[in-house]
Protein backbone atom coordinates (compact mmCIF):
# COMPACT_ATOMS: atom_id res chain seq x y z
CA UNK A 1 0.00 0.00 0.00
CA UNK A 2 1.35 3.58 -1.04
CA UNK A 3 2.14 5.92 1.50
CA UNK A 4 -0.86 8.75 2.26
CA UNK A 5 0.55 12.18 1.82
CA UNK A 6 -2.15 15.37 1.94
CA UNK A 7 0.04 17.33 -0.15
CA UNK A 8 -0.16 15.15 -3.09
CA UNK A 9 -3.78 14.63 -2.63
CA UNK A 10 -4.50 18.15 -3.10
CA UNK A 11 -2.27 18.70 -6.18
CA UNK A 12 -4.09 15.36 -7.76
CA UNK A 13 -7.34 16.92 -6.87
CA UNK A 14 -6.72 20.01 -8.63
CA UNK A 15 -5.76 18.45 -11.73
CA UNK A 16 -9.23 16.56 -11.17
CA UNK A 17 -10.82 19.88 -11.10
CA UNK A 18 -9.87 21.11 -14.28
CA UNK A 19 -10.62 17.73 -16.14
CA UNK A 20 -14.35 17.30 -15.13
CA UNK A 21 -15.12 20.60 -15.85
CA UNK A 22 -15.09 19.75 -19.41
CA UNK A 23 -16.99 16.58 -19.49
CA UNK A 24 -20.69 18.70 -19.63
CA UNK A 25 -19.48 20.85 -22.52
CA UNK A 26 -18.23 17.58 -24.31
CA UNK A 27 -21.62 15.75 -23.78
CA UNK A 28 -23.72 18.84 -24.77
CA UNK A 29 -21.51 19.86 -27.92
CA UNK A 30 -22.13 15.97 -29.51
CA UNK A 31 -24.19 15.82 -32.89
CA UNK A 32 -28.01 16.72 -31.99
CA UNK A 33 -30.09 12.74 -32.71
CA UNK A 34 -27.70 10.98 -30.75
CA UNK A 35 -29.47 9.34 -27.80
CA UNK A 36 -28.11 9.81 -24.01
CA UNK A 37 -27.54 5.71 -23.96
CA UNK A 38 -25.50 5.70 -27.07
CA UNK A 39 -23.17 8.60 -25.94
CA UNK A 40 -22.92 6.98 -22.64
CA UNK A 41 -21.72 3.48 -24.20
CA UNK A 42 -19.53 4.65 -26.29
CA UNK A 43 -17.57 6.81 -24.40
CA UNK A 44 -17.36 3.75 -22.11
CA UNK A 45 -15.59 2.04 -24.53
CA UNK A 46 -13.56 4.64 -25.48
CA UNK A 47 -12.86 5.07 -21.78
CA UNK A 48 -11.75 1.00 -21.94
CA UNK A 49 -9.56 1.13 -24.59
CA UNK A 50 -7.68 3.81 -23.29
CA UNK A 51 -7.23 2.09 -20.29
CA UNK A 52 -6.04 -1.42 -21.44
CA UNK A 53 -2.50 -0.03 -22.45
CA UNK A 54 -1.46 0.96 -19.03
CA UNK A 55 -3.58 -1.80 -17.36
CA UNK A 56 -1.28 -4.80 -19.55
CA UNK A 57 1.97 -3.08 -18.97
CA UNK A 58 1.23 -3.25 -14.94
CA UNK A 59 0.12 -6.29 -15.44
CA UNK A 60 3.55 -7.65 -17.11
CA UNK A 61 5.90 -5.61 -16.15
CA UNK A 62 5.38 -4.77 -12.15
CA UNK A 63 3.34 -7.79 -11.13
CA UNK A 64 1.34 -5.31 -8.27
CA UNK A 65 -2.15 -5.12 -6.65
CA UNK A 66 -4.36 -7.80 -8.12
CA UNK A 67 -0.94 -9.80 -9.71
CA UNK A 68 1.23 -9.62 -6.48
CA UNK A 69 1.54 -12.29 -4.58
CA UNK A 70 0.22 -10.13 -1.18
CA UNK A 71 -2.95 -10.32 -2.84
CA UNK A 72 -4.99 -13.10 -1.11
CA UNK A 73 -7.68 -15.22 -2.70
CA UNK A 74 -10.23 -14.20 -0.82
CA UNK A 75 -9.31 -10.90 -0.81
CA UNK A 76 -9.10 -10.63 -4.58
CA UNK A 77 -12.49 -12.65 -4.57
CA UNK A 78 -14.18 -9.52 -2.62
CA UNK A 79 -12.20 -7.09 -4.74
CA UNK A 80 -13.90 -8.61 -8.13
CA UNK A 81 -17.36 -8.50 -6.66
CA UNK A 82 -16.77 -4.82 -5.38
CA UNK A 83 -15.36 -4.41 -8.83
CA UNK A 84 -19.01 -5.48 -10.49
CA UNK A 85 -21.13 -3.71 -8.20
CA UNK A 86 -18.88 -0.46 -8.48
CA UNK A 87 -18.87 -0.54 -12.61
CA UNK A 88 -22.76 -1.06 -12.88
CA UNK A 89 -22.98 2.04 -10.37
CA UNK A 90 -20.75 4.33 -12.68
CA UNK A 91 -22.76 2.68 -15.90
CA UNK A 92 -26.09 3.90 -14.56
CA UNK A 93 -24.48 7.15 -13.70
CA UNK A 94 -23.08 7.71 -16.86
CA UNK A 95 -26.35 7.61 -18.54
CA UNK A 96 -27.52 9.96 -15.72
CA UNK A 97 -24.68 12.76 -16.62
CA UNK A 98 -25.44 13.01 -20.30
CA UNK A 99 -28.97 13.25 -19.58
CA UNK A 100 -29.18 15.48 -16.89
CA UNK A 101 -26.62 17.74 -18.74
CA UNK A 102 -28.78 17.52 -22.01
CA UNK A 103 -32.15 17.99 -20.35
CA UNK A 104 -31.06 20.03 -17.03
CA UNK A 105 -28.39 22.20 -19.19
CA UNK A 106 -24.50 22.39 -18.29
CA UNK A 107 -24.46 24.70 -15.69
CA UNK A 108 -27.12 23.13 -13.65
CA UNK A 109 -25.86 20.17 -13.77
CA UNK A 110 -22.62 21.03 -12.99
CA UNK A 111 -23.40 22.72 -10.06
CA UNK A 112 -25.45 19.61 -9.22
CA UNK A 113 -22.80 17.46 -9.30
CA UNK A 114 -21.53 19.90 -6.30
CA UNK A 115 -23.89 17.89 -4.09
CA UNK A 116 -21.03 14.91 -3.99
CA UNK A 117 -19.39 16.17 -1.28
CA UNK A 118 -22.79 16.06 0.83
CA UNK A 119 -23.08 12.53 0.01
CA UNK A 120 -20.12 11.44 0.56
CA UNK A 121 -20.18 12.94 4.30
CA UNK A 122 -23.22 10.78 4.58
CA UNK A 123 -21.72 7.57 3.29
CA UNK A 124 -18.49 8.40 5.38
CA UNK A 125 -20.64 9.13 8.86
CA UNK A 126 -22.93 6.33 8.22
CA UNK A 127 -20.70 3.43 7.03
CA UNK A 128 -17.27 4.47 8.06
CA UNK A 129 -18.44 5.69 11.69
CA UNK A 130 -16.60 9.45 10.85
CA UNK A 131 -18.47 11.56 12.81
CA UNK A 132 -18.69 15.00 12.14
CA UNK A 133 -18.58 18.56 14.28
CA UNK A 134 -22.03 20.96 14.48
CA UNK A 135 -19.77 23.22 12.10
CA UNK A 136 -19.38 20.38 9.84
CA UNK A 137 -23.00 20.10 10.02
CA UNK A 138 -23.98 23.30 9.96
CA UNK A 139 -21.70 23.94 6.50
CA UNK A 140 -23.55 20.92 5.06
CA UNK A 141 -27.27 22.16 6.40
CA UNK A 142 -26.01 25.24 3.90
CA UNK A 143 -24.88 22.95 1.00
CA UNK A 144 -28.45 21.02 1.00
CA UNK A 145 -30.19 25.49 1.21
CA UNK A 146 -28.05 25.95 -1.77
CA UNK A 147 -29.01 22.85 -3.71
CA UNK A 148 -32.73 23.62 -3.04
CA UNK A 149 -32.54 27.37 -3.99
CA UNK A 150 -31.35 26.39 -7.37
CA UNK A 151 -33.16 23.90 -7.75
CA UNK A 152 -36.27 25.80 -7.54
CA UNK A 153 -34.87 28.34 -10.23
CA UNK A 154 -34.34 31.27 -7.02
CA UNK A 155 -37.54 31.03 -6.11
CA UNK A 156 -37.64 28.67 -2.87
CA UNK A 157 -40.98 27.50 -3.43
CA UNK A 158 -41.57 23.53 -4.16
CA UNK A 159 -43.96 24.60 -7.30
CA UNK A 160 -40.70 26.02 -8.98
CA UNK A 161 -38.52 22.19 -8.10
CA UNK A 162 -37.08 20.82 -11.39
CA UNK A 163 -37.30 17.78 -11.50
CA UNK A 164 -34.50 17.19 -14.23
CA UNK A 165 -32.06 18.77 -11.61
CA UNK A 166 -33.74 16.49 -9.10
CA UNK A 167 -32.41 13.85 -11.50
CA UNK A 168 -28.79 15.20 -11.88
CA UNK A 169 -28.41 14.81 -8.52
CA UNK A 170 -28.22 10.94 -8.89
CA UNK A 171 -24.60 11.05 -10.39
CA UNK A 172 -23.09 12.66 -7.00
CA UNK A 173 -25.21 10.10 -5.12
CA UNK A 174 -23.90 7.14 -7.70
CA UNK A 175 -20.11 8.63 -7.58
CA UNK A 176 -20.25 9.04 -3.76
CA UNK A 177 -21.33 5.59 -2.37
CA UNK A 178 -19.17 3.73 -5.43
CA UNK A 179 -16.13 6.03 -4.56
CA UNK A 180 -16.43 5.23 -0.28
CA UNK A 181 -16.21 1.84 -0.94
CA UNK A 182 -13.27 2.09 -3.89
CA UNK A 183 -10.94 4.19 -1.51
CA UNK A 184 -11.77 1.96 1.75
CA UNK A 185 -10.52 -0.80 -1.22
CA UNK A 186 -7.36 0.82 -1.98
CA UNK A 187 -6.54 1.62 0.99
CA UNK A 188 -6.36 -1.64 2.40
CA UNK A 189 -5.59 -3.91 -0.31
CA UNK A 190 -2.60 -3.70 -2.65
CA UNK A 191 -5.18 -2.99 -5.97
CA UNK A 192 -3.56 -0.04 -7.61
CA UNK A 193 -5.98 3.27 -9.49
CA UNK A 194 -4.35 1.68 -12.69
CA UNK A 195 -6.43 -1.85 -12.14
CA UNK A 196 -9.67 0.00 -10.25
CA UNK A 197 -9.92 1.99 -13.74
CA UNK A 198 -9.87 -0.68 -16.16
CA UNK A 199 -12.25 -3.17 -14.48
CA UNK A 200 -14.49 -0.26 -13.48
CA UNK A 201 -14.66 0.83 -17.09
CA UNK A 202 -14.63 -2.77 -18.54
CA UNK A 203 -18.11 -3.59 -16.31
CA UNK A 204 -19.33 -0.05 -16.98
CA UNK A 205 -19.24 -0.60 -20.67
CA UNK A 206 -20.56 -4.01 -21.05
CA UNK A 207 -23.48 -2.86 -18.65
CA UNK A 208 -24.07 -0.34 -20.85
CA UNK A 209 -23.71 -2.32 -23.87
CA UNK A 210 -26.19 -4.86 -22.71
CA UNK A 211 -28.41 -2.38 -21.64
CA UNK A 212 -28.50 -0.42 -24.87
CA UNK A 213 -28.63 -3.97 -26.77
CA UNK A 214 -31.90 -4.59 -24.99
CA UNK A 215 -33.23 -1.25 -25.39
CA UNK A 216 -32.97 -0.05 -28.59
CA UNK A 217 -29.84 -2.00 -30.65
CA UNK A 218 -30.75 0.04 -33.97
CA UNK A 219 -28.74 3.19 -31.89
CA UNK A 220 -25.92 1.45 -32.78
CA UNK A 221 -26.27 3.09 -36.19
CA UNK A 222 -25.61 6.30 -34.90
CA UNK A 223 -22.64 5.61 -33.17
CA UNK A 224 -20.82 4.94 -36.12
CA UNK A 225 -20.93 8.32 -37.61
CA UNK A 226 -17.43 10.13 -37.54
CA UNK A 227 -18.67 13.47 -35.52
CA UNK A 228 -20.50 11.45 -32.53
CA UNK A 229 -16.85 9.00 -32.18
CA UNK A 230 -15.06 11.78 -31.87
CA UNK A 231 -17.34 13.42 -29.45
CA UNK A 232 -17.51 10.26 -27.54
CA UNK A 233 -13.60 9.61 -28.12
CA UNK A 234 -12.69 12.89 -26.05
CA UNK A 235 -15.38 12.42 -23.10
CA UNK A 236 -13.63 8.71 -23.10
CA UNK A 237 -10.22 9.86 -22.77
CA UNK A 238 -10.76 13.17 -20.16
CA UNK A 239 -13.00 11.07 -18.16
CA UNK A 240 -10.16 7.88 -18.24
CA UNK A 241 -7.43 10.40 -17.20
CA UNK A 242 -10.00 12.19 -14.78
CA UNK A 243 -10.14 8.85 -12.99
CA UNK A 244 -6.10 7.69 -12.96
CA UNK A 245 -5.55 10.82 -11.34
CA UNK A 246 -8.83 10.37 -9.05
CA UNK A 247 -8.19 7.24 -7.86
CA UNK A 248 -5.12 8.24 -6.44
CA UNK A 249 -6.27 11.66 -5.21
CA UNK A 250 -8.48 9.31 -2.89
CA UNK A 251 -5.44 6.98 -1.66
CA UNK A 252 -4.15 10.15 -0.12
CA UNK A 253 -6.95 11.70 1.15
CA UNK A 254 -10.90 11.05 2.14
CA UNK A 255 -13.45 11.34 -0.14
CA UNK A 256 -15.43 14.29 1.19
CA UNK A 257 -12.03 16.21 2.06
CA UNK A 258 -11.18 15.84 -2.13
CA UNK A 259 -14.27 16.46 -3.46
CA UNK A 260 -14.32 19.61 -1.34
CA UNK A 261 -11.02 20.33 -3.85
CA UNK A 262 -12.40 19.91 -6.76
CA UNK A 263 -15.33 22.76 -5.65
CA UNK A 264 -14.48 25.66 -8.21
CA UNK A 265 -14.84 23.52 -11.24
CA UNK A 266 -18.90 24.48 -12.21
CA UNK A 267 -17.07 28.09 -12.40
CA UNK A 268 -15.01 26.89 -15.31
CA UNK A 269 -18.11 24.94 -16.64
CA UNK A 270 -19.90 28.15 -16.30
CA UNK A 271 -17.06 29.83 -18.69
CA UNK A 272 -16.88 27.62 -21.07
CA UNK A 273 -20.40 26.89 -21.32
CA UNK A 274 -20.75 30.50 -22.09
CA UNK A 275 -17.98 30.37 -24.71
CA UNK A 276 -18.99 27.05 -26.95
CA UNK A 277 -22.47 26.38 -25.92
CA UNK A 278 -23.36 30.21 -26.32
CA UNK A 279 -25.50 29.83 -22.46
CA UNK A 280 -26.45 32.63 -20.55
CA UNK A 281 -26.04 32.55 -17.03
CA UNK A 282 -28.73 33.44 -14.72
CA UNK A 283 -28.29 35.49 -11.47
CA UNK A 284 -29.62 32.66 -9.38
CA UNK A 285 -26.98 30.48 -10.95
CA UNK A 286 -24.16 32.24 -9.35
CA UNK A 287 -25.87 33.01 -6.05
CA UNK A 288 -26.05 29.16 -5.77
CA UNK A 289 -22.49 28.37 -6.89
CA UNK A 290 -20.73 30.93 -4.43
CA UNK A 291 -23.35 29.53 -1.66
CA UNK A 292 -22.30 25.93 -2.42
CA UNK A 293 -18.73 26.76 -3.07
CA UNK A 294 -18.75 28.63 0.27
CA UNK A 295 -20.18 25.75 2.54
CA UNK A 296 -17.85 23.73 0.87
CA UNK A 297 -14.51 24.90 1.84
CA UNK A 298 -16.00 25.57 5.04
CA UNK A 299 -15.91 21.87 5.07
CA UNK A 300 -12.60 21.88 3.66
CA UNK A 301 -10.96 24.39 6.48
CA UNK A 302 -12.33 21.69 9.32
CA UNK A 303 -11.19 18.83 7.94
CA UNK A 304 -7.86 20.32 7.31
CA UNK A 305 -8.04 21.69 11.28
CA UNK A 306 -8.62 18.24 12.58
CA UNK A 307 -5.95 16.09 10.65
CA UNK A 308 -3.47 18.40 11.81
CA UNK A 309 -4.63 18.06 15.20
CA UNK A 310 -4.36 14.52 14.53
CA UNK A 311 -0.69 14.66 13.54
CA UNK A 312 1.89 14.07 16.10
CA UNK A 313 3.98 16.25 17.45
CA UNK A 314 7.75 16.79 16.20
CA UNK A 315 9.12 18.60 18.90
CA UNK A 316 11.63 17.35 21.34
CA UNK A 317 10.37 16.55 24.36
CA UNK A 318 12.29 16.24 27.90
Amino acid sequence: MTPQRTSTGILLALICLFLVATMPIIANSRPSGSSALTFAVMFSIWQLVFAVPLFAWEAKKTKTGLFSARFELQQRNRTILIGIATGIMFGLSSIIYVVAAERAGAVNAAIAMQAYPLFAVLWETLFLRKSKSPVEMAFTFGLIGAMYFLATGGTLRMEGLSPWFLFALGVPLLWSIAHVIIREELTRTPITPVQVTFFRSLISALFLVGLLLILDPEEFLVSFQFDFQMFALAMGLVYYVDLIFWFHTVRHIDVSLASSIITPWPAVTMLLAVLFLGDSLQTHQIVAFVLVAACIYGLLLVSIRRDRGREPSTKCTT
